[in-house]
């Protein structure tokens, strides 16, 4: 009687064959899952960084005589000369507005070892109509990988 009972379970390899798999798609996981968490912090600085930009088109179109750029080597800066508060935004280390180029700058902060006191460049360009098109700039240290798609 004892022999004829089938056995219910798993053999020990069956279920070695199941660890395995588990940490091999662990291991493919975690990078992956590390990345996108830092590319979700880092929204919060290209927010800030698309408010600065509009507020700079703002700026410049009222300026329309002079067609200048704004003055803003810092954060205090930035909010004196074109009211964009960003004393709130903690993964910003740093910001300016380069009054020769208009390009925007900024250092990011407590996001994670592999991005942070990296900086984020959006360059503008003008078009003919006198419309500015931002564009992120490969010119910051930022990796690559983590720079905005648009």
């Amino acid at each position: 009687m004892l022999f004829n009972q089938k056995h219910k379970g798993f053999t020990l390899i069956e279920l070695l064959i199941v660890i395995a798999i588990i940490g091999i798609l662990a291991a493919i996981a975690m990078p992956m899952y590390k990345t996108h968490t830092i590319k979700a912090r880092l929204t919060e600085v290209t927010n800030a960084m698309r408010d600065v930009a509009a507020a700079v088109n703002s700026y410049r179109q009222e300026s329309e005589n002079t067609g200048s750029w704004p003055d803003c080597p810092s954060i205090t800066e930035i909010h004196d000369s074109l009211g964009v508060a960003l004393a709130a935004v903690t993964r910003v280390g740093t910001m300016s507005v380069t009054q020769a180029t208009g390009v925007i700058t900024a250092t990011i902060a407590n996001i994670d070892t592999r991005v942070d006191n990296s900086t984020l460049v959006l360059s503008p360009s003008l078009g003919s109509d006198g419309s500015i098109r931002w564009a992120w700039d490969a010119s910051g240290t930022v990796l690559p990988s983590y720079i905005p798609a648009r």
